[in-house]
């Protein structure tokens, strides 16, 4: 007979066993994992940071310091850490810049919000203290920065190259934050300043020379050499038409095989064609046109071997197969519209320009197009490299120079760098810890926004406690410009040294950190879906 049990010992009908520890795991191995990844791109942060070099599955290599391409191109399975390559990527469409600070703030925010959860705080206390921890540094920040004028490009420049300094090519950086400035304000609308779009910047990547021989040109550059080998290379005052239609012989709609047996229904097959193509060719000279840019086309050849040796006869350059993708810019830069069919070809659809040429850069052979009668509002830098490695990560670099103007465009106001406005958040953000809950969260975020000063100290082979401590103490007498400067290895005016960046980088950085680890810090369970 089996003994009876207890009613101490039975379970109560209906209720469920709640594991009271697997929150605080999940949410510990939440943390970890996103800390990891934030510990991994640490060392990549400054001008004195390393570089990554990464391997691809396929075998292909680069070599980067850039947060963002970093985390994009790392193999990441934890859905936390997953979360921290979100975050450089919001990072880097927001500002550009600063997507390795954003990762490495949140990382020092995530082991904060680990030490106060050990205190027993509810994490819910947490995230809302974190966020009016991020207002007020945004305050802080706000007052720190100084506004700045469009023309003044100077100013403009010296942001563009502190972006530049923590690069591979930080030695060009001279030459290419004038370009950075010139084509961002080139492209830039007046009284439409917030929609300024990079994708009216067109980034050339060309093998051969070094980043010193990268240009900028007022126009318009194709990729591909000029068709023809009787055709013109260099055409002034030229008449450009933009063309959507073949000229080659058409085709019918399926697939189809025509077996011609008989000599001369053979030579109408050709004399037709001919006349077909001749008569395309006719109307292109008769509108005046002497250069000629095709798009590519699916079906068949945009451009046939017949029409060619015709259109080279009336000196008429050719540029064919132009993508799809860069018509709208093409039509853009020269402010017109593609031609879609040979009736509308003529005189008044053409564009003027005072050059056409075919040039070359290293081993490649480049179409330019200058002097336009009526641009629009865009730009082309063709960007040089030794290598691939190079020259990739010379066009990253470019990327976030081009974007730090666009932030000041877009918001204009700059603040030092150099670690100067955490350490001033960071004492500003201690003094307003005064009691409860909230004073253990400020004090926290404060001592977490210490970490960009430290690894910059870090990673330029300084002593981070004693670099930290005299810059706190510096700004605590008021020095509010007190920076780390690597190149000389000491606490500077940081100002005078022109480290400057927009004020937008780091004011996103702090609110995209921030939401993060918010919302890693409300997961308190992983549940899989069924597929």
């Amino acid at each position: 007979m089996t003994p009876k049990l207890d009613n101490v010992m039975m379970k109560p009908k209906g209720q469920a066993f709640k594991d009271k520890s697997k929150p605080a795991d999940v949410r510990l191995s939440n943390i970890q994992a996103a800390k990891a990844v934030s510990d991994a791109i640490r060392t990549s942060l400054g001008p004195r940071g390393m570089d990554k070099m990464i391997q691809a599955s396929n075998g292909e290599v680069s070599i980067t310091n850039d947060g963002a391409t970093i985390l994009k191109q790392m193999n990441v399975i934890h859905p936390a850490a997953k979360m921290l390559v979100e975050l450089s990527r919001a990072q880097d469409v927001e500002a550009g810049d600063g997507t390795t600070s954003v990762v490495v703030i949140a990382g020092a925010l995530l082991e904060a919000s680990e030490k106060l959860l050990q205190k027993g705080i509810h994490p819910t206390a947490i995230s809302d203290s974190f966020q009016r921890c991020a207002l007020k540094a945004i305050e802080i920040l706000n007052e720190m920065s100084t506004p700045i004028e469009l023309s003044d490009r100077e100013t403009l420049i010296k942001s563009a190259s502190t972006s530049l300094n923590s690069k591979v090519v930080s030695q060009q950086s001279s030459l290419l934050a004038p370009i950075a400035v010139d084509a961002v304000l080139k492209v830039t609308e007046p009284g439409k300043e917030k929609a300024v779009d990079l994708k009216n910047i067109k980034v050339i990547q060309s093998l051969g020379g070094t980043v010193e021989d990268t240009e900028l040109i007022d126009g318009l550059v194709f990729t591909s050499r000029s068709a023809g080998t009787n055709a013109p290379k260099r055409i002034e005052k030229a008449k450009i038409g933009l063309i959507q239609f073949c000229i080659s012989a058409p085709k019918t709609d399926m697939d189809h095989t025509v077996i011609v047996s008989d000599y001369a229904a053979m030579d109408r097959v050709l004399k037709e064609e001919r006349a077909y193509i001749l008569n395309i060719v006719k109307q292109i000279k008769k509108a005046g046109c002497n250069v000629l840019l095709v798009q590519k086309s699916i079906l068949r050849d945009a451009v046939s071997d017949l029409a060619q040796h015709f259109l080279d006869k009336i000196k008429c350059m050719v540029v064919k197969d132009v993508e799809r993708d860069d018509i709208e810019f093409v039509c853009k830069t020269l402010n017109c519209r593609p031609i879609a069919s040979l009736d509308h070809f003529v005189a008044e659809n053409l564009v003027n320009a005072e050059l056409v040429e075919e040039f070359s850069t290293g081993a490649n052979k480049f179409v330019k197009i200058t002097g336009i009668q009526n641009p629009g509002r865009t730009v082309s830098i063709i960007c040089r490299g030794s290598n691939k490695l190079v020259l990739e990560e010379a066009a990253r670099s470019l990327h976030d120079a081009l974007c730090v103007v666009r932030c000041l465009v877009k918001q204009k106001a700059q603040i030092v760098g150099g670690g100067a406005p955490e350490i001033e958040m960071a004492l500003q953000l201690a003094s307003y810890a005064v009691e409860g809950v909230d004073a253990y969260c400020f004090r926290a975020f404060a001592d977490a926004l210490e970490v960009i000063p430290c690894t910059l100290a870090e990673n330029a082979g300084l002593n981070p406690i004693s670099t930290v401590t005299e810059l706190r103490n510096r700004h605590a007498q008021g020095e509010k410009s007190a920076g780390i400067n690597v190149r000389k290895g000491a606490i500077t005016d940081i100002f005078a040294e022109n480290v400057v960046q927009p004020a937008l980088v780091s004011t996103s950085a702090i609110s995209l950190a921030t939401e993060t680890v918010r919302s890693i810090l409300k997961i308190d369970d992983i549940v899989n879906t069924v597929s």
